[in-house]
């Protein structure tokens, strides 16, 4: 049987998974990051080929997506590169056509697209301030000594809703110190931190845009229970959560290998489940041949120069 492989490999997570010619997810694993992207991948990888061994599946196409998709694509070997917002969409329309709107909230940033008959028209990303990611609420969970697999749930406990400012991570902090010190309860804040963060994504990455629906929520943070009932509340709307919700950047650039070899009849780029095995060393220096003072990336495989990028005139990349 023949398979489609994506790799989503952000700051805070990497995702793996494998699907089938009909869109059929045959294996699926997010990975923390923790700094060691082309790590993360390889032990994704020699996940992936203990689940496919022996059961005769052939690697066809390979797709790499998230910030760290240019470094790991040239890891691995696959046949396209595309941005998340692309890959968002693909998984989306894919699984839902009719979808409008959809909210993606990650470890690290988030975003907003908006579509009509399955083509993206309009999108939004915040990838400066951290406040309203997956990695603020993971702080905040554990300020208050919570779980963050239970933060959602605490948040469906509240009695009554508090205001938290939610613009910024430092002014949240602080508003919830203070919020502690007046006697509001743990459920009460976690509620109040949940509605100012989709507050705080609307107004940002939402302002001036015709949010419609249906409206799909993906990314990790989709599996916050408080976080979805705030939107739903903000929106007046019912938000659907995806069976893959974390994982479809990896779901979406799968399907975009697959369409891209089948468009071109090439066989795949991807150099094998030996990749586990390769030494990626990535270094860096400045290039001091004119005033630009570039910083080039070089990165090399098995002692050899593979790639090097970073400079303005392509007087290292070029070569």
């Amino acid at each position: 049987m023949d398979l489609y492989i994506g790799v989503d490999v952000g700051s805070v997570s990497t995702n793996i998974v494998a699907v089938t010619q009909d869109g059929e997810v045959q294996f699926d694993q997010y990975i923390r990051t923790g700094g060691q992207p082309i790590q993360s991948v390889k032990n994704g990888f020699a996940e992936l080929k203990k689940t496919l061994d022996g059961r005769g599946f052939i690697i066809k196409a390979v797709g790499a997506t998230g910030s760290g998709r240019q470094l790991i694509g040239l890891v691995i070997g696959v046949d396209v590169v595309k941005n998340e917002i692309t890959a968002h969409a693909t998984a989306a329309t894919y699984f839902h056509p009719e979808v409008r709107t959809i909210f993606e909230i990650g470890g690290q940033d988030s975003k907003i697209i908006m579509l009509q008959d399955g083509i993206v028209t309009d999108f939004s990303m915040n990838t400066v301030c951290a406040a309203g990611t997956g990695s603020f609420l993971d702080h905040q969970a554990e300020r208050l000594g919570v779980p963050i697999s239970e933060f959602g749930s605490q948040a469906l406990k509240a009695k009554k809703s508090v205001r938290i400012a939610g613009r910024c991570t430092v002014f949240a902090e602080s508003d919830m110190i203070a919020k502690q010190q007046y006697g509001f309860s743990k459920p009460e804040i976690i509620k109040g931190l949940c509605e100012a963060l989709v507050r705080n994504y609307i107004n940002n990455l939402g302002r001036g845009k015709d949010l419609r629906p249906p409206f799909i929520f993906q990314g990790g943070v989709s599996a916050n229970q408080g976080i979805v009932r705030a939107f739903e509340d903000a929106i007046g709307c019912e938000i659907t959560i995806p069976r893959y919700a974390n994982v479809m950047g990896a779901i979406g650039v799968a399907l975009l290998a697959k369409a891209e070899v089948e468009k071109t009849g090439k066989n795949t780029n991807f150099k094998g489940f030996e990749i586990v095995d390769m030494d990626v060393v990535p270094t860096s220096f400045e290039c001091i041949s004119c005033s630009n003072n570039c910083e080039v990336v070089k990165v090399e495989i098995d002692g050899e120069v593979a790639a090097m990028w970073g400079d303005r005139c392509g007087m290292w990349s070029a070569g």
